[in-house]
C-alpha cells in the first residue's frame, strides 16, 4: 500500500497536513499541485475524484499522471510550505456508499449468474452498471433484496493486499489483467474484487441499495441504482412529484396510476372525436373547392401536422393527383406549417425549393412533404405557385 495515499490507510481521513512539492500553471488557467501525501482520491476505477480545499484554495479536480497525484487548484500555492487539505466529506462519503453498494450488487450478480460487470459509472444523479448478460425484473428484485440483507448483516468491508501466491489462489473479480501489487476488496457473502476505490468499513453504512431502472444494453443489461443518502434524497423528490401529480389529478397517491390511465383514455377518446370533426370540416371545405386544373393551395389557422397531411391528401385526390399545398399559421408571427402532396410530382423537390426561398425546414417522401416556412401568406402563395409551375 502506498503510504502517501492516505485514503488507503483510512478513507475516513477528512483533513490532513502535507508539504507542497510543486505547483505549476495549467493550460486551463488553473494550477496543478503535487504534495508529499494526500487524502484526495484521484478519479479512477469508475469513481469520481474528491474535491475540497488546500489552505482554503478550492481543489477543482484530482487525477493521477505518471505516478503522481495532480491536484487542480483554483489559485497557486507556494512550493515548500506546510499546507492543510480538507476533503468535501459529504461528497466523499456519498461516493463511498455508492461504490460499496455497487460491489455488493455486482458481486451477487456474478455469484448467481456468472455475469461480469463490464461498465461502471458514478454520475451526479445515479450509478450505472453494465452486465454482459440478461436479467429479468423478478431476478433483479431478488438480487436487490439479497443485497440489502448483506447491508442489514453489517458485515465488514475488507481491503486486502495479498502476496503473489495468495492472489493466484484467490477467486476474485477484475475488469482487466493486473500487474504489481493488487488491492482486493472483500465483502463476506457478496463479493471479492480487485478495486482501487474508497469504501465504507461496514456494509451497514451503505444504508440501502435501491435499483431504479434496467434496460437492455449491448447484449446485456444496464442497471441504474442509488445507495444511502442519495437514495433517500431521490425517494424524497420522487414522492414530492407523485404528491404533486396526485393533487393535479385529485386522486390519492396510491391511485395515481389508475387516474393517469383514465386521463389517457379520455384524451384518446377526445382526440378521436376531434379527428372526426376535422374530417367533417374537410369534406365541407372540399365541397366548396372546385376541381383545379393546376396546383391548389389552401390556408387555414389552427391545424395540427396530422390534419395538414390529411387535408392535403384529400385535396390532391380530389384534383386527380395534382399538387396540393395546405398551410396553417398567421402573418403576425410569420411562421406557417405546411404539407405538400401529390401523386404526379416529387414533393421532396418542391419542399426543398420552397424551403430554400422561405427559410423553411422539413422534407418527406415523393408523395408527401411537411415542415415549416417563414413568411407571409401572400409570400408563401406566390412561391408555391412559382415553384409548382416549374414541375
Amino acid at each position: 500500500m502506498d503510504q502517501n495515499r492516505l485514503y488507503y490507510g483510512s478513507p475516513y481521513v477528512k483533513s490532513f497536513m502535507c508539504t507542497v512539492l510543486k505547483c505549476t500553471a495549467s493550460k486551463k488557467g488553473t494550477w496543478e499541485a503535487v504534495f508529499n501525501q494526500t487524502a484526495f482520491y484521484p478519479e479512477g476505477g469508475g469513481q469520481p475524484y474528491d474535491t475540497g480545499t488546500v489552505n482554503g484554495i478550492p481543489v477543482l479536480s484530482v487525477h493521477e499522471r505518471g505516478g503522481e497525484i495532480i491536484h487542480e487548484l483554483a489559485a497557486p500555492i507556494e512550493t515548500g510550505i506546510l499546507a492543510e487539505g480538507v476533503i468535501d466529506w459529504q461528497r466523499r462519503y456519498d461516493l463511498m456508499q455508492q461504490h460499496t453498494g455497487e460491489h455488493i450488487l455486482s458481486g451477487l450478480v456474478h455469484k448467481h449468474y456468472g455475469y461480469d460487470n463490464v461498465g461502471f459509472h458514478m454520475g451526479t444523479e445515479e450509478v450505472t452498471i453494465d452486465f454482459n448478460g440478461v436479467l429479468t425484473q423478478k431476478q433483479l428484485e431478488a438480487l436487490e433484496d439479497e443485497a440489502n440483507e448483506i447491508i442489514y448483516a453489517n458485515v465488514p468491508v475488507k481491503a486486502l493486499y495479498p502476496e503473489s501466491k495468495e492472489l493466484d489462489a484467490l477467486d476474485y473479480r477484475s475488469k482487466k489483467e493486473l500487474t504489481g501489487q493488487v488491492r482486493i476488496v472483500e465483502i463476506p457473502g457478496a463479493d471479492v474484487c480487485a478495486c482501487c476505490g474508497t469504501h465504507v468499513e461496514n456494509t451497514g453504512e451503505v444504508g440501502i441499495i435501491k435499483t431504479r431502472t434496467m434496460i437492455h444494453y449491448k447484449g446485456g443489461v444496464r442497471i441504474s441504482m442509488l445507495c444511502g443518502r442519495l437514495a433517500l434524497l431521490d425517494y424524497r423528490e420522487r414522492l414530492k412529484d407523485e404528491i404533486r401529480i396526485s393533487n393535479l389529478l385529485s386522486a390519492k397517491v396510491a391511485l395515481v396510476p389508475e387516474a393517469v390511465e383514465k386521463l389517457k383514455n379520455e384524451g384518446q377518446h377526445k382526440d378521436g372525436q376531434i379527428g372526426e370533426m376535422w374530417q367533417k370540416i374537410f369534406r365541407l371545405k372540399l365541397a366548396v373547392c372546385p376541381e383545379s386544373q393546376g396546383a391548389e393551395e389552401f390556408f387555414e389557422e389552427g391545424m395540427e401536422p396530422m390534419q395538414l397531411r390529411q387535408f392535403a391528401t384529400l385535396l390532391y385526390e380530389q384534383n386527380k393527383g395534382k399538387i396540393a399545398g395546405v398551410f396553417s399559421g398567421n402573418d403576425s408571427d410569420g411562421i406557417y406549417q405546411y404539407a405538400l402532396g401529390s401523386s404526379q410530382a416529387d414533393m421532396r423537390a418542391l419542399s426543398k425549393a420552397m424551403n430554400a426561398r422561405l427559410d423553411g425546414r422539413g422534407g418527406g417522401s415523393a408523395l408527401m412533404a411537411q415542415g415549416t416556412f417563414k413568411g407571409t401568406r401572400e409570400q408563401i402563395r406566390l412561391v408555391f405557385l412559382e415553384e409548382t409551375g416549374k414541375l
